[in-house]
């Protein structure tokens, strides 16, 4: 066992028990935990396969490749419209953890067996239109056109989605206007440069998390 694991479930306040128990039955699957991005993730062979979510109505073992788990049942989930390989399992009391330990232990096995024969999440990408807001930021500033076209595909869509997803034209503008400097930097949406701080990852299938 991490002290370091140890510390965390002390210092939470929900879902204690919760993450206890399914801390112990992944454990007892062979893997070994660190702490990342904030919460206990375990690894088989230094290879992010899991991560513990506490989320406030639920917790839940979220799976990096989630989306290759046969889950014949249906009850993994997408933890985010946009996710592509993540998928987490959510339970709200102990009980439902107990009576569901040799299914979890099963889905567990299964993930690292699909690590062992290393299969990886192909992401199906649709395209996601430029806004008006973004257009007229890139006529004003074209160094700010050239950074954003420098960053990679996968940058340039998580961007995209951010933007795209505020309702009103004024709140894409303000979003639109905070990122600047850290695209002028060549860094992306999920990354801690430029006086902005790292955040807390949903699982995407590629052994790291996005938002």
């Amino acid at each position: 066992m991490n002290p370091k694991v140890d510390d965390y479930l002390l210092r939470i306040s929900a879902w204690q028990a919760e993450l206890s128990l399914l801390r112990n039955i992944l454990l007892e699957c062979g893997l070994t935990e660190e702490i990342k991005w904030g919460a206990p993730c375990y690894l088989f062979e230094k290879t992010n396969i899991i991560i513990l979510h506490n989320f406030k109505a639920y917790c839940a073992i979220g799976f990096f490749k989630g989306a290759l788990l046969k889950d014949a049942k249906g009850l993994l989930k997408k933890p985010g419209e946009n996710t592509q390989g993540g998928r987490v399992f959510p339970f709200t009391n102990t009980k439902e953890i107990v009576k569901q330990k040799a299914l979890i232990k099963a889905y567990i096995f299964e993930a690292i067996e699909i690590e062992k024969a290393g299969i990886k999440v192909v992401p199906t990408l649709t395209p996601i239109e430029i806004p008006e807001e973004l257009q007229h930021q890139f006529k004003k500033n074209a160094a700010f056109k050239k950074a954003f076209y420098q960053l990679t595909p996968g940058r340039q869509r998580a961007y995209l989605i951010h933007f795209t997803g505020a309702k009103q034209s004024a709140t894409r503008t303000s979003r639109i206007e905070k990122f600047i400097p850290q695209i002028l930097c060549g860094k992306g949406f999920n990354d801690c440069t430029c006086g902005l701080s790292k955040k807390m990852p949903i699982c995407d299938g590629s052994h790291k998390f996005a938002r």
